[in-house]
């Protein structure tokens, strides 16, 4: 005999995956329409997928380079880190992303960073992945995206939470766009 649910029992729906936040930044080629495209690919992937606004970022390190476009999304991804790092080197290949011969911290049509994994912690050299992103709690144009869709979010190995972070950064001149970056469907 098949035992029934009591009436008043309620299923609650338990998320798939892991919570997993990203940064995007482009600075060559039409930057807001590789971003977008970007966003596109990877809400192939990501449930619950939620967008920042977008940012221009004028560049930090080698600064003789046109500003950048940056943006954060988070959504549930239901696979491995290592399988999320492919997916996103290999979109922003298909953006023209060059890691080979690209200058590092250069100009580039697409660079997606992996941030956060829900709470895990990683640090691998083959592949190249290291969550939490070890320079994110340096740069204002991953924090403030980050937490304009996260703003809860907190450091996994610190427990530190990243507005207490950003609170103490200087102005790195991070400035709101006013155009849209991505809008969901409403179904």
């Amino acid at each position: 005999m098949l035992r029934q649910p009591l009436p008043s029992a309620k299923r609650v729906p338990v998320p798939e995956g892991e919570l997993v936040a990203l940064s995007l930044g482009s600075n060559q080629g039409d930057s807001v329409s590789i971003l977008r495209g970007a966003l596109q690919r990877l809400s192939a992937f990501l449930s619950g997928m939620r967008v920042s606004s977008l940012y221009r970022t004028a560049p930090q390190d080698v600064t003789d380079q046109p500003d950048f476009y940056n943006a954060a999304v988070s959504g549930r991804f239901c696979r491995t880190p290592d399988a999320l790092l492919r997916l996103v080197n290999g979109i922003e290949a298909d953006f023209g992303r060059d890691r080979l011969h690209g200058v590092p911290k250069g100009p580039r049509t697409l660079d997606i960073d992996i941030l956060l994994f829900g709470n895990r912690t990683v640090s691998c050299k083959a592949p190249d992945l290291e969550i939490p992103h070890p320079a994110m709690k340096k740069r204002q144009f991953v924090l403030v995206p980050l937490l304009e869709i996260l703003p809860d979010a907190a450091d996994p190995v610190t427990g530190m939470f990243f507005r207490d972070v950003l609170a103490g950064l200087p102005d790195q001149g991070v400035r709101k766009s006013e155009e849209e970056l991505w809008k969901p469907i409403r179904l």
